[in-house]
């Protein structure tokens, strides 16, 4: 949990509301299919619990928070440009909409998918 003092008191953010808005951020960069499940147990609990927790790690300290995303992206794309592109997204977007620094955004290519075979 990340919070933050201010003069009426403490504001705190709960690391799924971070989750929530680096998922969608990851998910509209272009290149990028879907996330992947991080270790076997993130991948049974997907299976059958259908939550979208999967894929995204995020932890706090003192200077910021630091994510981990695991990613699919698309065949035939370059895979430096598309990481870079979702890591300045999430940054970007996670800095903007929880005003907290984001200190380090790690992206783990976990697989390549052609999404329209035609």
């Amino acid at each position: 949990m990340t919070s933050q003092e201010n003069p009426l008191g403490r504001i705190y953010i709960l690391p799924q509301a971070i989750k929530s808005v680096a998922r969608h951020s990851a998910l509209q960069s272009y290149g990028v299919i879907s996330l992947a499940p991080s270790n076997m147990i993130e991948a049974i609990g997907q299976f059958f619990n259908r939550h979208n927790n999967y894929g995204i790690t995020v932890s706090s300290d003192n200077e910021g928070i630091a994510i981990e995303l695991n990613i699919i992206i698309e065949y035939g794309l370059r895979i430096k440009t598309v990481a870079d592109s979702v890591a300045e997204s999430v940054k970007y977007n996670v800095e903007k909409t929880m005003g907290i620094p984001v200190t380090r955004v790690d992206v783990h290519v976990r697989g390549l998918r052609i999404s329209n075979p035609d």
